[in-house]
């Protein structure tokens, strides 16, 4: 089950002359059947317009798109038998639930029991079938975009696109919603393709990430690989936290700054051969440790943020711009060190953790 897509070098160009402007500039991807792929980047990056080609609403400058080997180029959206998921719901606001969940099929001439119980089914896997018979505009915005969903997968689509479907709910629902949603794709086989700006939906949902910059993809991986193997600041920042750090090699995998020196075993042999390379270490992988002990860098702590289950530290250490530390129970019986702000204290990186990345 699910549908394998296929994007060969494809490039929107918009607008003319010196005003052109290429939003999708030659990308290749190839996602998998079945598979949770999410399109991560900021606003303007082209993700909106990538996901908008693959559903046939935009027509591509250059470049293809199969599915399962089937050109589909420019072929319109009806003849593509894709569900979509809009960030506005897009609910009829007269029709009940039922009857917007079975908008798709009526115009696929679906009708009678087959219809009603394809209804049923998609309002059971969203858990909204003791709704059917109320009215989008008596839902939580929550249940609306359940409700969208239901009709999106209700067709059976060959492939689900998703623009950013849970940007206008609040923090906490986005946080219940993205467990169901995952369970839902993976549930019915759908080849789905998500688009989003929030680095925690793709981290928490994917199973493979595509981020983009200027219309170009900069990074694909699993999300734990684009987490924990950035491979330039971009990535590193776009992801979350971390500190970035220029340090000089010995050509051994150890790695110097002003205040010293430290372990850094990923470190690869032609990175050692540089002179000055730069590097990503997340503050989940730093440390305090008490001043002076062996392997950390000397520093002075310059102000705490007491989260209750973290912390949050902020470190000077010489050569280094400012050190971003996260303490998992800070002050509890297993922590090593309660230094308060204006305290001599150690920093140590995680040997394993420092990552090597570009400048760009």
């Amino acid at each position: 089950m699910g549908t394998r897509i296929e994007i060969d070098q494809l490039v929107k160009v918009f607008g003319s002359g010196q005003a052109a402007a290429r939003a999708v500039d030659g990308i290749g991807l190839t996602i998998e059947p079945g598979e949770l792929f999410f399109l991560l980047g900021p606003s303007g990056c082209g993700k909106t317009t990538l996901l908008r080609m693959i559903a046939g609403f935009i027509d591509p400058s250059e470049g293809s798109i199969a599915f399962d080997g089937r050109d589909v180029t420019h072929a319109p959206p009806n003849k593509r038998n894709t569900g979509m998921v809009f960030q506005s719901y897009a609910l009829w606001p007269h029709m009940t639930v039922a009857q917007n969940v079975a908008f798709g099929l009526n115009v696929r001439k679906v009708s009678g029991a087959e219809r009603d119980t394809l209804v049923e089914e998609a309002l059971a896997a969203v858990q909204m079938e003791q709704y059917a018979e109320r009215k989008p505009t008596q839902l939580s915005g929550g249940q609306q975009q359940r409700v969208a969903l239901a009709r999106a997968i209700v067709i059976k689509p060959d492939v689900l696109l998703l623009d950013e479907p849970l940007s206008n709910l609040d923090a906490k629902l986005r946080n219940d919603l993205r467990h169901q949603i995952r369970n839902i794709c993976k549930a019915s086989g759908i080849t789905t393709v998500y688009v989003t700006h929030d680095q925690k939906e793709a981290l928490s949902m994917a199973d493979r990430v595509a981020l983009l910059r200027d219309g170009k993809v900069v990074q694909l991986g699993t999300p734990r690989e684009l987490y924990r193997q950035p491979e330039s600041k971009f990535v590193a920042e776009f992801l979350g936290e971390t500190n970035l750090i220029q340090a000089a090699t010995d050509g051994t995998g150890t790695l110097r700054v002003e205040a010293g020196a430290f372990e850094a075993t990923p470190i690869s042999q032609d990175q050692s051969k540089s002179k000055h390379i730069l590097i990503s270490v997340r503050p989940e992988a730093t440390s305090l440790t008490p001043a002076g002990e062996s392997g950390s860098l000397p520093g002075k702590l310059l102000d705490t943020t007491y989260l209750g289950e973290t912390a949050q530290h902020l470190v000077e250490v010489k050569g280094c711009p400012l050190i971003k530390v996260a303490e998992m129970n800070p002050f509890g019986s297993s922590s090593r060190v309660h230094p308060e702000p204006g305290d001599t204290v150690g920093v140590r990186f995680d040997p394993g953790e420092v990552v090597p990345i570009s400048a760009d």
